[in-house]
């Protein structure tokens, strides 16, 4: 990494921002971070990740929302960014059928904001994050150059038009942008929305697990740091490139994972299983070749390591975790 290069990191108080963010301030680039703290989930998870950035030089944080242009066109204004990278989303596949509209003005029209300040201030290198979400109805593994134009949630509807605008930026502009598909993000101070965080918290509190579905179900779950690493890999120009960041192995059901939560607490799962969701996926798989060839990246972690390091987190943290909402 060009250490005078500085980077814009959107979502940086965010599961995967933030991780980014530490690791670019690792390689000696200056961040630019923003975030705009919103409440989907727990904000003092979002507090205490931030927290952390805040201890390092060369961070600068700033609470802007990419759907307000003005924020946005005054940062550009005062910052010459080297790249910028795109982590701020509204997630959550069944949050996005309660409240659609948000997902299109923070993922569509935010991604559009964004695009718009770098054609005016010159900055020619985007990543963009998106989802493994789009390969909906596709057969595994999800390669790159499958058709992705049937999404089954507004949240991968969003994530689909976010990367028709960048393409058109990329086209009309010459900005140089690299989307990368996420599969399954997990790890220490992850979401607490999603089925890990809760998992484990509810095993070892001895709340019933909230299953939906028979278990059966699986996911190509990735490890943060491997994300991380991925997404920053990203930042080399490629011209515009989709390329899948998953963990490439052998998916690994949802009643796996719970054994490996319940022999790491010592404690047995009681067990709620509800019925599926129709935006549910059932199964998800990342051909990953082309990650390997264009950015020379392959993930370090197996989910049974990264399992195990995630309820290491926990416990270290069970203080702060306890008082989190899931």
């Amino acid at each position: 990494m060009d250490e005078k290069k500085k980077v814009l990191v959107t979502g940086a108080a965010g599961f995967i921002g933030s991780k980014v963010a530490e690791f670019l301030l690792d390689d000696g680039c200056e961040v630019i971070g923003i975030d705009n703290m919103n409440n989907y989930y727990d904000v003092r998870l979002k507090e205490y990740r931030l927290g952390q950035l805040l201890k390092r030089q060369g961070f600068q944080f700033e609470k802007i929302d990419i759907e307000n242009l003005p924020a946005l066109e005054a940062l550009f204004d005062s910052h010459k960014f080297g790249a910028v990278l795109n982590l701020a989303a509204r997630a959550g596949v069944r949050y996005s059928m309660e409240n659609p509209f948000v997902y299109m003005t923070t993922n569509a029209m935010g991604t559009l904001n964004l695009l718009d300040c770098m054609r005016l201030h010159g900055v020619k290198k985007f990543v963009l994050a998106s989802t493994s979400s789009l390969y909906a109805g596709q057969p595994m593994p999800f390669v790159e150059t499958m058709p992705v134009n049937e999404p089954i949630s507004p949240y991968a509807a969003s994530k689909k038009a976010a990367e028709a605008m960048a393409y058109a930026y990329h086209y009309l502009y010459g900005i140089d942008i690299t989307v990368v598909r996420y599969f399954t993000v997990y790890g220490p101070a992850g979401r607490p929305d999603m089925s890990i965080f809760r998992f484990i918290k509810w095993i070892d509190e001895g709340h019933p697990i909230e299953l939906f579905g028979d278990g059966n179900q699986s996911r190509d779950f990735t490890y943060i740091d491997d994300i991380a690493r991925g997404t920053i890999a990203a930042m080399k120009p490629l011209g515009y490139e989709i390329i899948n960041i998953g963990g490439g192995q052998e998916p690994v059901t949802i009643m796996e994972m719970i054994h490996i939560f319940e022999r790491e607490l010592g404690k047995k799962a009681i067990i709620d299983v509800r019925p599926s969701n129709k935006s549910d996926m059932k199964d998800t798989s990342a051909d990953i070749s082309k990650a390997r060839t264009f950015l020379n990246w392959s993930p370090f972690v197996t989910p049974g390591d990264g399992f195990k390091m995630t309820v290491e987190w926990y416990r270290s943290n069970t203080t702060m975790v306890s008082k989190i909402k899931v």
